[in-house]
């Protein structure tokens, strides 16, 4: 077969992104552009009806902010539609036109797999290498976006494609989506508790306190429009003309953009949280721990699992805390083995508010079965 130009290795797998659909981010961005092109259009069909002068500033202000929107859209599908990825021997590769990023597969310490909403046979594929805490913590990862069955890419990257089932859809279960001869010995559901509603770590206050901040402004900003809306009333605008009707769109779009971007942060700082623990599942079997949240998944080999660190969560359930081996390291940070008290947007290896924490440490604590080979 032929061989990677950057390390000289044997590509085992080679594929480009099939589903070319802009990031979550890049689509708020690109949404926000538009709202903020419809206000400054509407002024400045405020401007040319009534006050009878040309709108040049709002009208290349609308277009300018369209045109922003249309580039956050835009862009990152050029970007992806000439990424290309591959697996080699001993490394995962990612090639953004002239960019490349590159990952260890022996270093690989879990993956998550993020299923497409509209393709449920298409997702982002999500490779972490946990690394030690203190001083040297940092993020190590790579991600595959848009890659067509991204738990049968993950197969391959971990050295499993000959006993993995091929390209599986999302809305299966995860426990009919195992490798041949792997079988659940250990599952439960995380307890659901307004507990997980209350704001965790110096990321989530800092939203709320963003947050608190923005509807704020929001009140501001409505008794503002409304005195607006007062005096040009009384400056002689009939209320029922079209540049009224004009005005009073753009300022109620305003409040309402605002007031969107004050509902998500909020959203993604507390509610995400207590929402993610009705749909999150554990399951242990014989070879990996898994752990799904409705179209997140992680997946981790229970070799790299050397111990359990379990604390009590009050009610008489308990986290499950793991700690990962390593290269040149073993207590490594992004397992959440030192229970840091900030919580991620995405899944961590760590069993939340289970009951049967003993059950899961005594069948985690034993030999799990030969792991599958790995690329040398």
């Amino acid at each position: 077969m032929a061989r990677d130009p950057l390390f000289g290795e044997r590509i085992v797998w080679t594929a480009r992104p099939t589903v070319l659909a802009p990031p979550p981010l890049a689509r708020a961005v690109a949404f926000g552009f538009f709202m903020l092109s419809a206000i400054s259009l509407s002024f400045a069909l405020v401007i040319g009806l009534e006050v009878r002068t040309a709108p040049a500033g709002p009208m290349l202000f609308a277009m300018w902010c369209a045109s922003l929107g249309i580039a956050a859209r835009e862009v990152p599908r050029m970007w992806l539609a000439k990424a290309r990825y591959v697996v080699t021997e001993q490394h995962v590769i990612a090639y953004f036109g002239p960019f490349r990023r590159s990952i260890e597969r022996k270093s690989i310490s879990f993956a998550r797999i993020f299923w497409n909403d509209s393709d449920h046979t298409a997702g982002d594929l999500e490779l972490v290498r946990a690394v030690p805490t203190g001083a040297l913590r940092r993020r190590l990862m790579l991600k595959l976006y848009g890659v067509r069955a991204p738990d049968r890419v993950w197969a391959i990257v971990r050295g499993a494609e000959a006993i993995a089932p091929s390209g599986q859809h999302a809305e299966r279960p995860l426990a009919q989506r195992l490798d041949h001869g792997e079988r659940v010995i250990w599952s439960a559901r995380r307890h659901h508790r307004l507990r997980a509603y209350l704001p965790h770590g110096r990321r989530e206050w800092s939203l709320i306190g963003i947050g608190g901040f923005v509807f704020a402004s929001v009140g501001r900003m409505i008794e503002g429009a409304i005195s607006a809306l007062r005096l040009v009333a009384h400056g002689g605008l009939p209320v029922r003309s079209f540049p009224f009707a004009a005005l009073t769109f753009a300022l109620g779009l305003a409040v309402l953009l605002v007031f969107g971007v004050g509902c998500y942060v909020i959203y993604d700082a507390v509610i995400r949280q207590g929402l993610g623990a009705k749909h999150t599942r554990y399951l242990i079997t014989n070879k990996r721990v898994l752990i799904q949240r409705g179209s997140e998944e992680l997946h981790v080999d229970r070799q790299l699992i050397v111990d359990v660190i379990d604390a009590p969560a009050g009610d008489g359930l308990h986290d499950m805390f793991f700690v990962l081996d390593g290269p040149r390291a073993r207590a490594l940070a992004a397992s959440g083995a030192f229970g840091e008290l900030g919580r991620g947007p995405h899944l961590r290896p760590v069993f939340e508010a289970v009951d049967d924490a003993e059950g899961a440490s005594r069948v985690l604590r034993g030999a799990p079965e030969p792991d599958l080979p790995h690329a040398a």
